[in-house]
């Protein structure tokens, strides 16, 4: 089993995070975000994965290469590097890794987390994770008949046709029919908006593959800096880690859930609910919840409420609310 992870993505609706580091290398409670995937991609995966095949643009750098190898090693995996120059779509994306593209694998975008009790059937032909949504028109949808295999693909329909939303994780048993589905769109130039459209590979495969759908017990979504503090929300809801102060003399009270890196310290503030704070991470006074600090930040004297902050930003006095802050900023409030 091969798993490939296309990520070259310029994570344009999460920036200025993005400015500095890619989407799917972004900390979430210690971790990035693409690590989390790759967990869950293990824990559903009933047999073993060989390589993880990363798909990036070469502008990322070989710091983020190296970081992507140590990230495979970690999880005693392989790792392959593969450039997607310029960005023609998702299935462009995938046939970057074609080298990859033979017997079983599994295809997982990685600005997405799921949550699932269920291992993949791999000996079905294909299967598409799933989940259902309030609002099926700013996604690509599958229309299912009672035995969950997929009858049609939609691509943000206009009408309600169904409920249940492509998530981004696929198998294929046989990749090679994925690989000669995505060569045809390539070949023809069969484009939507000036890219190659993996749901377009999908529907030509419909022919001769049969797809089911999995359904996933819950689909986080990391879009944009609201989806991600609503995503980080949810993961924190099911630690077990709970902060909780032991040092009568710091005058600190923790709301759980929260979670706090290493050499993290704080005095004199109200932490929580639902806030992580990265390494390194100073509070000296104030108040903060619902938030994402990164590594290295600095607050003092400061109210912090739905907000994502960057690494190393610097915060006094004043307060944050629904705010994203780039890294290596410095806000201070005069009074």
């Amino acid at each position: 089993m091969q798993l490939i992870i296309p990520m070259a993505g310029k994570g344009t609706r999460m920036r200025p995070h993005t400015l500095t580091t890619p989407k799917p290398l972004i900390s979430i409670i210690g971790k990035p975000i693409v690590a989390h995937l790759i967990k869950r991609i293990i824990a559903v995966c009933p047999i073993k994965i060989n390589t993880i095949g990363f798909v990036i643009h070469p502008s990322f750098g070989k710091t983020v290469e190296k970081e992507l190898g140590l990230l495979a090693k970690s999880v005693n995996k392989k790792s392959k590097i593969y450039y997607q120059n310029t960005p023609l779509g998702t299935a462009h994306a995938i046939f970057c890794a074609q080298e990859l593209l033979h017997d079983k694998v599994i295809v997982a975008f990685a600005d997405t987390i799921f949550e699932s009790n269920q291992m993949f059937d791999i000996s079905l032909e294909s299967i598409i994770g799933v989940k259902k949504i309030k609002d099926p028109t700013s996604f690509g949808i599958v229309e299912t008949n009672k035995e969950n295999k997929i009858q049609k693909f939609v691509e943000k329909p206009k009408k309600f046709i169904s409920d249940l939303a492509i998530i981004g994780v696929y198998y294929f048993k046989q990749a090679q029919h994925l690989f000669k589905a995505i060569e045809y769109l390539i070949h023809k130039e069969i484009q939507k908006n000036g890219e190659y459209q993996l749901t377009d590979a999908l529907k030509n495969m419909q022919k001769s593959i049969q797809f089911t759908a999995q359904h996933m017990d819950d689909w986080l979504d990391f879009g944009c800096v609201t989806a991600t503090l609503e995503a980080h929300k949810k993961i924190l809801q099911k630690k077990n880690n709970l902060i909780q102060s032991n040092d009568n003399n710091n005058h600190t009270k923790f709301i759980p859930p929260v979670w706090c890196g290493k050499n993290v310290h704080i005095k004199n503030a109200v932490i929580g609910p639902y806030v992580s704070l990265g390494d390194n991470t100073v509070v000296n006074k104030g108040k903060i919840s619902n938030s994402i600090l990164q590594a290295s930040n600095h607050v003092e004297d400061a109210v912090i409420e739905n907000s994502f902050l960057g690494e190393f930003v610097k915060v006094s006095g004043g307060k944050l609310c629904h705010s994203s802050v780039g890294a290596y900023s410095t806000i201070i409030y005069q009074n």
